[in-house]
């Protein structure tokens, strides 16, 4: 029997208590978001945020717990934006939606900073078990991001994957890692560099003693990309059933799949919230799709971030994610 995972690929959107109380204590400007640099009224806010998002995870009864990651004001930019040697500049679009974020610009050497590791060291005192980190995936961070320091893309891509591999060396002891990598889709990697994302996602995989979800989505993997990331060394394998469950299911299909998937079958920009049993046949779906792949473990997610979402919808959808582990799911 498949075990079913409900977990969420993080980034939740902010309470509005903590988006009035944020905005007097930091302003509204795009110099007064996120640093690292942050006085203790501030990071008392950010604390209370996060043990909001974690008793909201706890009692819609996910089996994984995140962070929620309430800091991120630059979505999936923030390790860099964060950083000593990386200068913000202009406010730009955050790949195809109305949502923004600084550009971060290189111009140092990158080394880990430790601050997505005392997020869920923080996260950690209140999760006895079931702890999953989120982290961009080194070729989405490194699409986003501009180098004015390695001048070289390779050179780039290879210093994004050892700083995000450092950073999760910090990490205390959690059970999975996310890698969210929707410039995969987004931006697809061109012949020769395909190969190179699927060797950048191995260096952070291979920085930590965790299951390990490389996690696209905003559409399907193009197929040699497909394989090349299939090469790496990941536990599971991400699918977006909400935006392209065909090319989805035709890739797992084709070209197979490693042992345990990721299924985002919960729209996390949409406000319908799905009942617990949409979401079962969601699941039960992909794998009539793909009889010949015998999966140990999926995830049932969101199929993106779900920062977009109203506080209530967003609830509402953590509560069927987790009613659907009490649901048999025939896989």
């Amino acid at each position: 029997m498949t075990e079913i995972v409900s977990t969420t690929p993080g980034l939740y959107p902010l309470p509005d208590w903590a988006k009035e109380d944020l905005k007097t204590l930091k302003g509204n400007q795009k110099e007064d978001l996120i640093s690292g640099t942050e006085g203790p009224e501030i990071e008392e806010a950010y604390e209370e945020v996060r043990t909001e998002f974690i008793d909201a995870q706890k009692a819609a009864s996910l089996d994984r717990i995140v962070e929620g990651q309430g800091r991120w004001d630059d979505m999936i930019a923030h390790p860099l934006v964060v950083h000593d040697d990386v200068e913000t500049r202009g406010i730009v679009r955050y790949y195809d939606n109305n949502n923004f974020y600084r550009e971060p610009v290189v111009k140092g050497e990158l080394s880990a900073t430790g601050d997505v590791a005392a997020e869920l060291s923080a996260a950690a005192e209140q999760v006895a078990d079931g702890l999953q980190a989120v982290l961009p995936g080194p070729y989405s961070l490194a699409d986003l991001a501009t180098d004015e320091y390695y001048d070289d893309s390779e050179e780039f891509l290879a210093a994004i994957a050892d700083f995000l591999a450092e950073e999760a060396a910090q990490f205390p002891a959690v059970e999975t890692l996310f890698l969210l990598e929707p410039s995969l889709v987004e931006n697809a990697p061109e012949e020769g560099e395909d190969e190179r994302a699927s060797e950048a996602i191995d260096t952070v995989a291979n920085a930590i003693d965790a299951d390990v979800v490389a996690y696209p989505y905003w559409g399907a993997l193009e197929e040699k990309v497909y394989a090349h990331v299939m090469d790496a060394d990941i536990d599971a394998l991400g699918f977006d059933l909400v935006s392209n469950h065909d090319e989805n299911v035709y890739n797992a299909q084709e070209y197979g799949t490693p042992d345990d998937v990721a299924l985002g079958v919960v729209d996390g920009q949409n406000t319908l919230v799905e009942s617990p049993e949409t979401i079962t046949e969601r699941v039960e779906w992909f794998s009539e799709q793909t009889p010949q792949n015998d999966y140990g473990r999926i995830y049932a997610t969101t199929n993106t971030e779900t920062f977009y979402l109203p506080v209530n919808r967003f609830e509402e959808k953590l509560e069927a994610l987790g009613a659907v582990q009490k649901a048999e799911v025939k896989a």
